[in-house]
């Protein structure tokens, strides 16, 4: 069994759905008041995505995902679960209760 992580998320997520994704999950990022526990690199990450107009895309998803797991997990899932993505909702709160 292969063990779940934000890459297995942002893949499950389907194409038509990406751009809705990103948007969502960056406004939970940039929103957030729990900026604290953003790791640097990962802002970093971020960011690179940002530059390249890729945050649309599964790299960048996957990162916003990570971020905004860490910075506010139910809004997260609340989000998936708005835009359809049950199954995607329930891979992150999988992944996030290993963290």
């Amino acid at each position: 069994m292969v063990a779940l992580s934000f890459r297995n998320v942002a893949e499950s997520i389907p194409i038509e759905k990406l751009a809705a994704v990103s948007v969502k999950l960056a406004d939970i990022v940039l929103s957030s008041k729990n900026d604290d526990k953003m790791p640097n690199e990962l802002a970093n990450t971020i960011l690179h995505y940002w530059q390249r107009n890729l945050l649309a895309a599964e790299q960048g998803l996957e990162a916003l995902l990570e971020a905004a797991s860490l910075l506010d997990p139910e809004k997260a899932i609340v989000s998936l679960n708005e835009l359809g993505l049950a199954d995607a909702a329930e891979r992150v709160k999988q992944v996030t209760a290993k963290a």
